[in-house]
């Protein structure tokens, strides 16, 4: 026993999570479609972000009530303060969680109504009225394995900003330990500062990432090429 199949384990657990999540969208997107077309996926979208304030809601009970028990021990309160605080935060995670699932069910249903916008636009663009997605073409085949990478190289990028924040505030509270040794008062405004700094500079690779991939994509290959990246980006995010 140990780690390692505990993680084994847990990857497989997490990978057939999967299973009836997509099931449900597929079941979904295809009645929403046969019964109003585009239109009706749009709706169904509308429908799934209807229920997604409440989630986010109760999902603020998380990080405040964390913040909350945190005080509570630094201020010496009794233990059954951090008991009542840690229920609310399990409660705020929970809920955390089913309301990833209503943005990403909600994501996959409103990028099919785009990618079915975007087609449109292309009909209109070439004068065509049955542009058609092919995957057997080359230009479109690269276009779709590397749209399927994009989300992995934007979940890179965000994962390396939170280390590498993560390792700035190690430093700087390795530091201040050093210095309250010494009789020095905590510096709490300098690992604010550090989070803050960190939450916008990290983000600007990853919101360049999604910005610009696809309009270069489309200026210097295809349409064809833009629509393969804008299907295997869909497909691999979700």
């Amino acid at each position: 026993m140990g780690a390692a199949p505990n993680i084994i384990l847990g990857l497989a657990v997490g990978y057939e999570s999967t299973i009836v999540p997509i099931l449900a969208l597929a079941v979904t997107t295809y009645y929403a479609f046969s019964t109003a077309g585009m239109y009706g996926v749009a709706l169904a979208a509308l429908g799934m972000l209807g229920c997604l304030p409440i989630a986010l809601a109760i999902d603020g009970y998380g990080p405040i009530s964390d913040n909350a028990g945190g005080i509570s021990e630094m201020s010496y309160l009794h233990e059954s303060v951090r008991e009542q605080t840690d229920k609310l935060d399990a409660a705020g995670n929970t809920t955390a969680a089913i309301g990833k699932g209503f943005a990403i069910g909600s994501a996959c249903l409103v990028s099919l109504s785009l990618f079915g916008a975007y087609i449109t636009r292309v009909e209109e663009a070439t004068g065509s009225s049955n542009f058609i997605v092919n995957v057997l073409e080359p230009v479109t085949f690269a276009g779709l394995i590397i749209g399927a990478m994009i989300p992995y190289a934007f979940s890179a990028l965000t994962m390396s900003a939170v280390g590498n924040a993560a390792n700035q505030m190690i430093a700087e509270i390795k530091r201040q330990f050093i210095g309250m040794k010494q009789g020095k008062a905590p510096d709490c405004d300098q690992c604010v500062k550090i989070s803050t700094e960190a939450s916008l500079k990290y983000m600007i690779a990853p919101g360049l990432l999604v910005l610009f991939t696809p309009l270069l994509t489309g200026l210097f290959f295809s349409k064809d090429c833009l629509s393969g990246l804008l299907a295997g980006i869909i497909v691999s995010g979700i």
